[in-house]
């Protein structure tokens, strides 16, 4: 029963690396994820929703802010975000609720708010400001290998050489064959179940009516690709679509310098501890069985989410429950001959996005084809408990779909950013033989066409997806294309114009006081 004197629950899901395409109920003809599926029956399916940034510090700083990466500045995993921002968990606090954290949420602190020695500023996975931590879960996995040891199992090896299959030696080297041979924890063992069980158990000690936000952070599908039995032979290698590649890693790398740099930077021990050489070399067979192994992983999370659904049930807040599963941003997983994140293929940045709301039931089970982007789960979730959406927000509220109705005026595009600088070594700068400030692109895309803009006068890219859906040729030059790419060059420039940082635009100061919007005060509030 929908109780509607009370604010409802929030149940925020985030699924690391997950492509938007690897959902059964997206229509992928491989990747079976019921549980998921089960949400979009009775929620919404958002089937061209777009990250806003890579990688995850970049990524989540756009979920989490409601904010561009053009705003709110976060570039890099490290990239401290400003303490004048607010947030979903400082809003959400400030209407009543005690936003709680399962996992990470890979958020440097303003070091300007902390003293020099502070220990939070030798780490990137600080915590987004606003959320109480029930159960921190970083890069090091600590609290879950400490679990496991709790259950009997050798976690001696740490992280990452815990995710080697259970016979190989740690330490050592490994062949550049890529086996399914399984860890040495089982599927009920695995950091999505460790997560899920701490979420489970924190659930039952609420009060009953007393409205709660949580957040879970699934580290999975992310790397190291490996996953425990069933899970590690669900799949067939050889099953699954073509590739979206050039016949050669070599074609890949010479239509464009960034592309060059991005194959030659990429290692096969980030996505397989122990594994040498370079991944644009790793072969067929060896991309073939990642991917089985990657739909695994996100088999093996979407069992934790079913796990989650009975749990919610169990409460008897179901019914009371607004739940919002994404991702941060997706996976290439062997396109292009790359795994991993980053720069502008879709690949890296089309995540899904299913949100239920239990008051709106007009649209249950439909899906919208119009772009949605990761800016605008802040102001859809603002917009859902009834608050106002702060006016500098750059995201849109996507309540109207949820009503079943279309919202006017509503993007024609995609936008995202990826900022490639180096600050540690300065590698990219060198590289390209420009600044720090002009390793960034910019990407606009529409049903047709995606256009990316590069800074430092390196070469634009234009792809018409109609005739090109693999992203391979470039008709930036091609004069037939020319009037599309001033085009969109264009429509670039007027977004960045239209969504430059609006914090204290939009307010003026006059005789009678303050007038209009002043944004920066926490939470999201003037």
């Amino acid at each position: 029963m929908i109780r509607k004197d009370r604010r409802p629950n929030v149940l925020l899901i985030t699924c690391d690396q997950w492509r938007g395409d690897c959902l059964s109920a997206a229509g992928h003809k491989v990747v079976r994820t019921p549980n998921a599926d089960a949400l979009a029956a009775e929620g919404v399916l958002f089937r061209q929703h777009f990250g806003g940034a890579a990688p995850c510090s970049p990524a989540r700083a756009c979920l989490y802010t409601g904010l561009y990466q053009m705003n709110n500045r976060v570039c890099r995993n490290g990239t401290p975000l400003d303490a004048r921002h607010g947030n979903i968990a400082l809003s959400a606090r400030s209407l009543g609720y005690d936003p709680t954290l399962f996992g990470y949420t890979d958020v440097s602190p303003d070091p300007r708010m902390l003293a020099p020695g502070d220990p939070r500023l030798k780490s990137y996975e600080g915590v987004l400001p606003g959320f109480t931590v029930r159960q921190l879960l970083p890069e090091h996995q600590k609290p879950w290998l400490s679990w496991l040891k709790a259950r009997g199992i050798d976690s001696s090896a740490g992280f990452p050489d815990i995710h080697r299959p259970a016979d190989e030696i740690v330490g050592a080297a490994t062949d550049s064959a890529v086996t399914n041979a399984p860890p040495v924890y089982s599927k009920d063992e695995t950091p999505a179940a460790f997560l899920t069980g701490e979420f489970v158990r924190w659930l039952g000690e609420q009060e009953r009516g007393t409205p709660w936000f949580a957040h879970l952070s699934f580290l999975s599908p992310h790397p190291p690709f490996i996953v425990p039995e069933p899970y590690n032979s669900m799949y067939d290698p050889a099953e699954g679509p073509a590739f979206r590649r050039a016949a050669s890693w070599q074609a890949e790398a010479q239509s464009h310098p960034y592309l060059a740099y991005g194959l030659d930077q990429q290692q096969r021990a980030n996505f397989r501890p122990g594994a040498e050489g370079k991944v644009r070399d790793w072969g067929d067979d060896n991309f073939a069985q990642i991917r089985a192994l990657y739909y695994g992983m996100i088999s093996e999370v979407d069992a934790q989410l079913g796990r989650i659904w009975q749990a919610v049930k169990a409460a008897d807040a179901w019914d009371d429950t607004i739940v919002v599963l994404t991702s941060d941003h997706a996976e290439m997983m062997g396109d292009h001959f790359m795994l991993g994140k980053g720069g502008f293929f879709d690949g890296s940045f089309h995540i899904p996005l299913i949100i239920r709301d239990p008051r709106r039931r007009k649209a249950a089970g439909a899906t919208v084809d119009r772009f949605t982007e990761a800016v605008d789960i802040a102001p859809t979730l603002l917009d859902l408990l009834g608050e106002v959406s702060p006016s500098h927000l750059d995201g849109q509220s996507l309540k109207p779909f949820l009503d079943a109705r279309e919202p006017g005026n509503w993007r024609e595009a995609a936008h995202w950013e990826f900022d490639f600088r180096s600050v540690a070594d300065g590698d990219a700068e060198r590289h390209f033989g420009i600044g720090p400030r002009q390793c960034n692109l910019a990407v606009i895309r529409t049903k047709q066409f995606k256009y990316v803009h590069f800074g430092g006068g390196l070469m634009p890219l234009l792809f018409d997806l109609e005739q090109d859906r693999d992203e391979l040729t470039n008709v930036a030059a091609d004069p037939a294309y020319l009037p599309v790419r001033l085009e969109l060059a264009e429509r670039l420039l007027a977004w960045r114009a239209e969504h430059l940082d609006q914090s204290l635009a939009l307010a003026e100061l006059t005789e009678d006081g303050v007038v209009g919007h002043v944004a920066g005060l926490p939470p999201f509030q003037s």
